[in-house]
């Protein structure tokens, strides 16, 4: 069973900085890439960052500067460090992977993991 899972979550001071983890477990031989996306009570779920395999990243203009994605290939697992969070960062934190092959030759397109909630606040 291929499944991705976040943490690192939890509550920060405007200013401060979290790291998120995502890691994608099963006989995995490759995934494409790996995203963030968050989604705020009451608002539409959007994409944060997202890095393909040959380590090419991609930002949103309201998270650059501030938020830097990585991944490790060896271990499945990508990283959000967000440095200078403010509280309208506040969300739950969902990992996605595209295009996931497994040693069986089973692809799986699209994997999102159950979210990790990032509260900004003094």
């Amino acid at each position: 069973q291929v499944q991705v899972v976040e943490s690192g979550g939890g509550l920060v001071q405007p200013g401060g900085s979290l790291r998120l983890s995502c890691a994608a477990s099963g006989s995995i031989l490759s995934i494409h890439a790996m995203n963030w996306y968050r989604q705020a009570p009451g608002k539409q779920r959007e994409l944060v960052a997202s890095i393909t395999t040959d380590g090419t990243t991609n930002y949103a203009d309201f998270v650059k500067g501030r938020f830097t994605i990585s991944r490790d290939n060896a271990k499945n697992t990508a990283y959000l460090q967000m440095n200078s969070l403010k509280p309208e960062d506040a969300a739950v934190y969902y990992c996605h992977a595209d295009l996931i092959q497994d040693y069986s030759g089973n692809i799986y397109p699209t994997l999102w993991g159950q979210g990790t909630q990032v509260t900004v606040s003094s």
